[in-house]
């Protein structure tokens, strides 16, 4: 089994994040996250200073590492300078980079975020576009949105955006040429790797479950981990 304290010491916001916990538990009272949450960040960082190797892959495979909400509080506030949601994040790269995250419920939305945002980023240069939160997946929307939604173009005109349109405006049209750099930095910082690893291992997961799995957001699968929630998360 590899090292897992060692891998998440070749991570930058691992070594930035920390320095030397006395597990005085200031990060846990100051988090928004730990206040709603079955979370701890003073928990977690004990773990991973432990250096248990079964322990840290249980965190990685856990629902825990998934409910920060990367405030960064916890930074302000320890004696310590260190930052449990750097080392939040390291977790969960190492978490999709061996594919420890399907094995959680909110792991397995990774999936979702990255078909959602992550490839609205690459194909339109937004994160979230208009024409990509549809009724049909934002029914807490209301009656309300499913009309903006429908009447968009001419609402959007009024309100002096420019919808698709060349130059500048609000919802405007990203050059190909800005997507294309974009693409870079994704593929030259490693991002389209990551991408592709959580494709992966989300397929192998969707065949141990059974479900069809397809590209876009019209699958078994895809429905399963955005809209499933088993009610065990909040305190």
């Amino acid at each position: 089994m590899d090292n897992l304290f060692d891998k998440l010491m070749e991570d930058i916001r691992f070594e930035e994040g920390l320095n030397a916990c006395m597990n005085c538990g200031v990060c846990t009272a100051i988090c928004p996250a730990a206040e709603f949450y079955s979370y701890d960040p003073r928990k977690i960082v004990d773990i991973v200073q432990s250096r248990n190797n079964e322990l840290i892959e249980d965190l990685l495979k856990s629902e825990q590492i998934w409910y920060c909400g990367e405030c960064m509080s916890c930074k302000t506030r320890c004696p310590r300078g260190n930052a449990p949601g750097l080392i939040i994040m390291a977790l969960r790269g190492l978490s999709q980079d061996l594919g420890y995250f399907t094995e959680s419920e909110k792991g397995r939305q990774q999936l979702a975020i990255k078909r959602t945002i992550g490839e609205s980023i690459l194909n339109t240069g937004y994160c979230v576009y208009i024409d990509g939160i549809s009724p049909e997946f934002h029914p807490e929307q209301g009656p309300t949105w499913e009309w903006v939604h429908e009447n968009r173009v001419d609402l959007i005109e009024r309100l002096g955006g420019n919808y698709k349109g060349d130059g500048p405006g609000i919802l405007r049209k990203i050059p190909q040429e800005t997507l294309d750099e974009l693409k870079k930095i994704f593929e030259v910082t490693g991002g389209l790797e990551r991408y592709e690893k959580i494709e992966s291992y989300s397929k192998k997961k969707a065949a141990e479950m059974n479900l069809d799995f397809d590209e876009g957001i019209d699958n078994e699968y895809f429905s399963h981990i955005y809209k499933t929630n088993n009610g065990s998360h909040t305190r």
